[in-house]
C-alpha cells in the first residue's frame, strides 16, 4: 500500500531508544547524535521506494556526516512476515548501497510507534538540540532517473545545521506502509 507521510511537526522531540544491529552491537540515538544533528530514517531491504533510493541515501548520509549530522537507518519491518526484511539479511542490503550508517532493528516496532513512522523511506531530521525540523523526501525523482534529481533531505539538513531550522516547504516521503504485526 502506498503511503505519504505527514507534514513535519516542527519542534517535536526526538523520541530516544536503544536498539541492535545484526551482530548484536547496541546503538543509542545520543551516540548518533552529530554536532549539528540527526537524521534517522526507517527503511527496509525488500520495498521497491527503498530500493529506488538506497544508493542516493547512502551518498547524502556521507553529506551529511560532513555537515555534522549523524545518520541511523531503522528496519521496523515484521520480518517473520517478511523474509527479505530478516536481520540476517540487512548487512548485505547496507553493503551493497554502501551504507556507512548504523542499520539498526526494531524488533517490537515500539521505535517507529515513537516516531509515528507510516512507511519506508520514511525521514525525520532533527537539529543539534533534538528538535525535529524535516519529515520529508530524499529528493525528487520519486522512482524516476536521479540524474537531475534536486536533494530536498540534503538541502533541508543543510539548512537545520546552519540555522538549527528547516525549511517551511517540506514534500511527504512516499512509500510502502510498515509491515506491522
Amino acid at each position: 500500500m502506498l503511503l505519504d507521510t505527514p507534514i513535519c511537526d516542527f519542534g517535536a522531540p526526538a523520541p530516544q531508544f536503544s536498539l541492535v544491529n545484526a551482530h548484536g552491537a547496541v546503538h543509542n540515538l545520543s551516540d548518533h547524535m552529530g554536532e549539528n544533528g540527526v537524521l534517522v530514517a526507517f527503511i527496509c531491504n525488500h520495498c521497491p521506494y527503498v530500493i529506488a533510493i538506497a544508493d542516493r541515501l547512502a551518498a547524502d548520509a556521507k553529506a551529511l556526516k560532513t555537515l555534522g549530522i549523524g545518520v541511523i537507518a531503522i528496519n521496523a519491518n515484521d520480518y517473520a512476515a517478511y523474509p527479505a526484511d530478516a536481520p540476517d539479511k540487512m548487512p548485505g542490503f547496507a553493503a551493497k548501497h554502501g551504507f556507512d550508517f548504523p542499520y539498526l532493528i526494531d524488533a517490537d516496532q515500539s521505535v517507529a510507534r515513537a516516531y509515528g513512522a507510516v512507511c519506508t523511506p520514511d525521514f525525520f531530521g532533527f537539529n543539534r538540540d533534538g528538535q525535529l525540523q524535516y519529515r520529508g523526501r530524499l529528493d525528487d525523482t520519486r522512482m524516476g532517473d536521479a540524474k537531475d534529481r534536486v536533494p530536498e533531505l540534503l538541502n533541508a539538513m543543510r539548512q537545520v545545521a546552519e540555522t538549527g531550522h528547516g525549511p517551511q516547504d517540506q514534500r511527504p516521503s512516499m512509500g510502502c506502509s510498515i509491515k506491522w504485526r
